[in-house]
């Protein structure tokens, strides 16, 4: 990733996400979502970051193998940049779907599932945070941190979705026995600007991400050039 000489994807980032935030407001919406209302527009916000969330943390956990086999520096700031880069994109994700659910269900927080989960996901992306700071030899904290890394990625997947599937109930959209969103976007006129916008908010944390991982490489490289010759 730190490598990409290219700017076609930030480019193409501005272009998505300038599409999504002006076209979103206007597209006409399904006569029947019930109470969700105008507040249904937040599909193109709340949702897609969580998808692009998955993406670089999925990113990152292959990343993080990379490192274990290969021991090279670079691969364990990449990760690093898109784990926090991830944790940035779930927390957008998360207080986008706070302010859903007040408008919606009358509270920011419900006992469900789904949010359950997240929370105790989140949680657990907590502790890699606090391995980057609490440790200071620089090489074992590499090596903890891709070990805990690869643990819990495949944790939180299952907390966020299998585990909320499993439910009897849930008032989550897609969640349990709740209804998804395809019940309402009946013309399919949505999905014009949920699939951009997905793509749209992934890149622009990509590019975060980047920016991030650049900026260690080049302060580590700085500090210790043999390993980054």
């Amino acid at each position: 990733m730190a490598k990409i000489p290219y700017k076609w994807y930030k480019i193409l980032a501005v272009l998505l996400l300038g599409y999504t935030l002006i076209y979103g407001l206007l597209i006409p919406l399904p006569t029947d979502v019930g109470m969700l209302d105008e507040t249904i527009r937040n599909l193109f916000y709340h949702v897609p970051m969580w998808f692009g969330m998955m993406i670089i943390l999925m990113a990152a956990w292959i990343y993080s193998i990379l490192y274990l086999q290969n021991q090279n520096p670079k691969h364990e700031i990449i990760a690093r940049a898109l784990t926090f880069t991830g944790i940035l994109m779930g927390l957008c994700g998360l207080f986008t779907g706070m302010f859903w659910g007040y408008n919606t269900w009358g509270s920011p927080w419900t006992n469900d599932p789904k949010l359950n989960g997240v929370a105790v996901g989140m949680t657990m992306y907590a502790g890699y945070w606090l391995i980057q700071k609490s440790v200071d030899d620089g090489e074992k904290k590499a090596r903890l941190a891709s070990v805990y890394n690869i643990f819990i990625f495949p944790l939180f997947i299952a907390l966020i979705f299998v585990m909320p599937k499993l439910a009897k109930f849930s008032i989550h959209p897609g969640s349990g026995e709740s209804v998804n969103f395809k019940t309402y976007n009946k013309t399919n006129n949505m999905e014009m600007v949920f699939y951009p916008a997905i793509i749209g908010w992934t890149l622009f944390f990509v590019w975060i991400a980047e920016i991030r991982a650049r900026y260690e490489i080049l302060k580590q490289r700085k500090e210790n050039e043999e390993l980054f010759a």
